[in-house]
C-alpha cells in the first residue's frame, strides 16, 4: 500500500524534491504523484483555493504542472482524482495523495522511481496566500459588523462573535489577491434569528464598518501562520492570526501570509442585488 503524500506548503515552501510514485494518463490530462511535494492541491470537497502551478524537473528537463489536485487510492486499488474521489478527505480505506496535473504529454523521463525537483510558481502562490488570508479576515470583520442583528445565538466564530460566516456561507472562491464569497439569506437564516431586513436597509453602513475593521487589522501587522498536526496532506491544519482583539484560529487547508504587514490594504464590496443572496467581494493590495 502506498503512503500519504508528505507536504511542505504549510511552512511556506515553494521548492522541494521527491520520488515519483505514480504516473497516470487520464482522459483530461495526465497526473504525476510524488512522495513529497511543496505544491498545495485544490480540495475536492471545498475547492476554495486553486491548486498551485509550477514545474517538475530532472537534470534540466522540465514538465509544466497546470494545477495540483487531490487524489486518492482505495485499499482495493481504485485510483481517483479531484471531483471523481467518491469520499471525503481522510476517509478510512483510502490513501490520500497530491497529484500534479501536467500540461501536455508525459515526458519519457517522468517515470515511477525517478528523483525529481518540484518548483511552485512563487508569484501565484503569494497572490493566493494573500487572497486566502484576506478572505478569512473579511469573514471575521463581516461577523463583527452584523453581530447586533442576531436575536438568537448562532454559535461563535474564531473571535467569539456570532458566526454569520458559518451559518450563511455557501461558496467561497479565492483568487490571487482576493476572494468572492456568497451567503444565503433565506428563510432558514431568518428562522435562526438573523434580521435580514435591517441588514438590507443598512448595507452601506455595514460595508463601511467591515472596511474600517480591516484597515485596523492591516495596520496592526499581526503575525499569521499555519499550525499543522502532521506532515501528510490529510493532517489537520489551522490558520492562526494574532489580531489585537485576540488570536483567531480557523481550520484551513490553504496557504497564508506570514504577517498582515504583507498587505497595503484589504477591502470588501457588498452586493445584495438578489435579496436572498449576499455577495462579498474581497480585494487585497500587496504592500
Amino acid at each position: 500500500m502506498s503512503s500519504p503524500t508528505l507536504v511542505t506548503f504549510a511552512a511556506g515552501a515553494v521548492d522541494g524534491s521527491g520520488t515519483v510514485t505514480r504516473v497516470e494518463p487520464l482522459t483530461d490530462g495526465s497526473v504525476i504523484v510524488v512522495d513529497a511535494t511543496p505544491f498545495h492541491p485544490v480540495d475536492h470537497t471545498w475547492p476554495d483555493q486553486p491548486g498551485d502551478s509550477g514545474t517538475i524537473s530532472v537534470d534540466g528537463a522540465s514538465a509544466s504542472v497546470s494545477e495540483a489536485v487531490m487524489a486518492a487510492v482505495s485499499d482495493e486499488g481504485v485510483f481517483a482524482v479531484g471531483a471523481d474521489i467518491p469520499v471525503k478527505r481522510g476517509a478510512e480505506g483510502w490513501t490520500w495523495l497530491v497529484a500534479h496535473r501536467l500540461t501536455g504529454e508525459i515526458p519519457e523521463w517522468l517515470v515511477p522511481g525517478a528523483s525529481v525537483a518540484l518548483s511552485v510558481d512563487e508569484e501565484s502562490r503569494s497572490g493566493l496566500s494573500r487572497g486566502h488570508t484576506a478572505c478569512h479576515l473579511a469573514s471575521l470583520a463581516l461577523d463583527l459588523a452584523v453581530a447586533d442583528l442576531w436575536r438568537k445565538d448562532p454559535g461563535a466564530d474564531a473571535l467569539g462573535n456570532p458566526d454569520f460566516e458559518g451559518r450563511a456561507n455557501q461558496t467561497s472562491r479565492i483568487h490571487e489577491d482576493g476572494a468572492v464569497d456568497e451567503y444565503r439569506l433565506g428563510k432558514s437564516l431568518r428562522r435562526a434569528g438573523f434580521d435580514t431586513e435591517t441588514f438590507a436597509a443598512t448595507l452601506t453602513e455595514r460595508e463601511a464598518s467591515i472596511n474600517a475593521q480591516l484597515a485596523t487589522w492591516v495596520a496592526s501587522g499581526a503575525a499569521s501562520r499555519i499550525v499543522t498536526e502532521g506532515p501528510t496532506i490529510i493532517d489537520r491544519r489551522t490558520w492562526v492570526c494574532e489580531l489585537p482583539e485576540g488570536t483567531a484560529e480557523i481550520l484551513c487547508g490553504g496557504t497564508h501570509v506570514e504577517s498582515l504587514a504583507e498587505f497595503a490594504s484589504i477591502s470588501v464590496a457588498l452586493d445584495l442585488s438578489d435579496p436572498q443572496l449576499l455577495v462579498m467581494t474581497t480585494t487585497a493590495v500587496p504592500a
